[in-house]
């Protein structure tokens, strides 16, 4: 069996469950897919250096590469938004999927999903507990399907916000989203916003998903259940806006200083393949709410970017 769940962490991590997530948010990317007219194909999105098209052709590579599938023989060379050897494999697919039809590069996404399911569902809980390299290093097959769950709803939402279509930011791939970020809160809270030892750190996040996180510096920090006390630093967010911070889709200050209400302002993510095209995950995010040690909130949100 599989280890139980660390504090905060409350997403079904069971093999039928994670089977379940996998299934659900690639039925909502090919949904969303299939809705685009060919000129949002092109949109740039807030994921650096990709538009639309090249969200679905990441998908596929790795995707692709689960099912022991080759890698195409291109060299798509060191684009600048690529700063690592994962960063690296993905371009590989972006360069030679993301200029393609959208209907060649859907079919393909369908028939690689399709077959992924397959395999999954040929795979037992033990099969799930077995070691296997993931993104952030040695673990089981589990931890990486965890950490796909992750990655696909991540970039389902930048088409969703690229191309005006916001949804699918509840349920169970949500929740799973969220536990990978608070998989690493002790980190982001403790060491790049550097709270003091002693401190405690309280985030709220107001919907669409709701969920309470509590990280206590005992020594190193934590992620906790509850603190005995008040928290030194409060930050109380939509998880919309939680999720793109997280993600580096946002930039901290946009939401840390914006009035209540008030609209990003900007256009549409815009045509072609390159640009950040951040407007529209700044619209999906909202203002975020600081008390008690107003320094140590707003460096803790200032840190919460932590995606490779």
């Amino acid at each position: 069996m599989f280890a139980p769940n660390p504090s905060g962490i409350i997403a079904d991590n069971s093999a039928a469950g994670l089977r379940d997530q996998l299934d659900e948010v690639w039925t909502s990317l090919a949904f969303v897919g299939a809705a685009l007219a060919e000129e949002e194909w092109l949109f740039a999105t807030a994921c650096p250096g990709w538009n639309v098209a090249a969200q679905y052709a990441h998908v596929i590579g790795t995707e692709s590469m689960l099912l022991g599938r080759p890698s195409p023989e291109i060299d798509p060379g060191r684009p600048e938004h690529v700063r690592n050897d994962i960063g690296g494999f993905n371009e590989v697919w972006v360069a030679t999927l993301a200029g393609q039809p959208r209907e060649t590069v859907l079919a393909q996404f369908d028939e690689v999903t399709e077959a992924r399911r397959a395999a999954l569902d040929a795979m037992s809980e033990d099969d799930f507990s077995a070691p296997a390299w993931t993104p952030i290093g040695q673990s089981d097959y589990r931890r990486f399907m965890q950490i796909r769950v992750f990655d696909c709803w991540v970039h389902e939402q930048d088409v969703r916000d690229a191309v005006r279509r916001p949804g699918h930011e509840d349920g169970p791939v949500a929740e799973q989203a969220i536990d990978e970020i608070a998989r690493a809160l002790g980190y982001l809270v403790g060491k790049k916003a550097g709270a003091p030892d002693g401190s405690a750190v309280t985030l709220e996040l107001t919907g669409p998903v709701e969920r309470s996180f509590h990280v206590a510096m005992e020594g190193r920090a934590k992620l906790v259940a509850s603190l005995d006390g008040p928290a030194t630093a409060t930050v109380t967010l939509a998880s919309s806006t939680f999720t793109r911070l997280a993600c580096g889709r946002v930039d901290p200050g946009a939401v840390l200083d914006r009035p209540p209400g008030a609209a990003d302002g900007s256009g549409r993510g815009g045509a072609g393949a390159g640009g950040s095209g951040q407007a529209g995950a700044a619209e999906g995010a909202g203002k975020v709410l600081l008390s008690g040690d107003i320094d140590l909130a707003r460096r803790v949100v200032a840190n919460l970017a932590f995606t490779i």
